[in-house]
C-alpha cells in the first residue's frame, strides 16, 4: 500500500474528522461516526478514492523535500 496523502492533506483530514466526532457528543446522529474514515486514512497515508482516481498529494511532500 503505497502513501497517496500528503502531510497537509492528512492534517485537514484529522482535524475534520475530530470536528465530525465533536458533533456526536451534540446529539447530531450516528452519522458523525463518518469522521472516523477520514482520521484513518490520515493516519495510515493512504485513501482508496485517491486510489481509484489516480491523485496522489503525497507526491507534493517528496517533492519539497527534494529541491
Amino acid at each position: 500500500m503505497k502513501k497517496n496523502v500528503g502531510s497537509y492533506d492528512a492534517a485537514i483530514r484529522f482535524v475534520g474528522g475530530c470536528g465530525l466526532l465533536m458533533m456526536l457528543n451534540h446529539n447530531f446522529g450516528m452519522w458523525t461516526l463518518v469522521g472516523l474514515i477520514p482520521i484513518l486514512t490520515a493516519a495510515l497515508g493512504f485513501c482508496p478514492a485517491y486510489w481509484c482516481l489516480h491523485i496522489d498529494t503525497a507526491g507534493c511532500d517528496r517533492d519539497a523535500s527534494e529541491g
